[in-house]
């Protein structure tokens, strides 16, 4: 018999080598990733990178060509198991609520119970609605709830029989964006409270960096970087990732020396071939801008072309002089609301921990 401390480091859910192929077209490629027990995994990526099929495999709605799907220790998939779906007891949230019209709010919560006794099933349901904050609304049926509402009872149905792992598929699209800030809190809140394992489907950037304690970047079927929020913003593996995780600044240069000279002056760049193409991205919050006192418009400064409010920060728009005498428009996102006025120059100071130097498209 395995110990306590085993059993702990048991994944909840563990992906090994999933291939799962559409016709001719590869959608998950030898998917290897794990989930721990009371963690919150985002898989993130654009449409048609694999995220959803993913997720639904684990959930057994879909049938992969290859390798094996293990949760709690168990195997669900694998070239001699096939576990349905109904016995794999996952919870599971989609996007659409699912809920049933004629049932009232208990009672969509209690369906999933009906293994429990009667008054079991009731003490549960009603623990799992106050843990989404909806225990008030349990004789109220879904077509009296706003959509926040019912995605939280769709969420207590899917956490009252205590699975292992809750599986959520873009659970928030549906919603407004004030709307969606609040049941995305009350979810993590909950998943937390409950202890419950999460495998959740986003192409939010930052609902992901909100939500997870890992997450896991999706391209073209194969999952390209796996971390930490704060690991995977400050060491993106490739452009890919960095872009993903919201607007940059992106151009070409040279490798020399070890560093890459830019408008903004100079970037290190180890690792790279003096002459090599590489590419250079820079996050717009990365520029740090201030009134440029008797400057020249060239490496260092820039002209401002607009400037917009956007709330918490500004974004200005700036024409800079590249090194061969092109000019090269930037974005910057600035604190509070600084907004410089057009055709003024302003000093640019860079923050090299929020620019990176990825190697370049080779030349044609």
């Amino acid at each position: 018999m395995p110990s306590v401390t085993d059993a702990k480091s048991v994944p909840a859910l563990e992906f090994r080598g999933i291939t799962h192929v559409y016709d001719t077209v590869t959608a998950v490629s030898d998917l290897t990733l794990a989930v721990s027990r009371g963690e919150t995994v985002c898989l993130l990526g654009p449409s048609g990178c694999g995220k959803t099929t993913a997720l639904r495999i684990a959930a057994g709605l879909e049938v992969p060509q290859s390798g094996e799907l293990w949760m709690d220790g168990r195997c669900l998939f694998g070239p001699s198991v096939r576990v349905p779906p109904e016995q794999r007891g996952v919870g599971l949230v989609f996007q659409d609520y699912a809920l049933f019209p004629h049932l009232s709010v208990l009672d969509n919560v209690m369906f999933g119970l009906e293994g429990e006794k009667s008054g079991a099933r009731k003490d549960l349901a009603m623990d799992a609605l106050a843990l989404v904050g909806m225990a008030d609304y349990a004789s109220t049926y879904p077509h009296t709830l706003s959509g926040g509402q019912q995605q939280r009872v769709a969420l207590a149905r899917a956490l009252a029989p205590k699975p292992s792992i809750v599986l959520l598929d873009e659970p928030f699209s549906g919603l407004d964006a004030r709307l969606r800030d609040e049941v995305r809190d009350k979810t993590f809140h909950a998943l937390r409270q409950s202890g419950a394992a999460a495998l959740m489907v986003t192409h939010d950037a930052e609902e992901a960096m909100y939500m997870a304690d890992r997450i896991a970047v999706m391209r073209d079927g194969l999952l390209v970087q796996l971390g930490e929020p704060k690991q995977l913003y400050q060491h993106p593996a490739d452009k890919f990732v960095a872009a993903f995780f919201g607007e940059v600044n992106s151009f070409p240069g040279i490798a020399e020396d070890g560093v890459v000279e830019t408008p903004m002056g100079r970037i290190a760049a180890p690792g790279f071939e003096d002459g090599q193409r590489v590419d250079v991205v820079v996050r717009p919050e990365a520029l740090r801008l201030s009134p440029a006192h008797g400057g020249a418009f060239g490496p260092g400064y820039a002209k401002v072309l607009s400037s917009r409010l956007l709330g918490r920060s500004s974004l200005v728009h700036l024409c800079t002089c590249k090194t061969t005498g092109e000019e090269l428009h930037l974005h910057a996102r600035v604190q509070g609301s600084y907004m410089p006025s057009d055709e003024s120059l302003q000093a640019i100071v860079l923050d090299e921990s929020q620019a990176f130097v990825f190697p370049g498209e080779a030349a044609t």
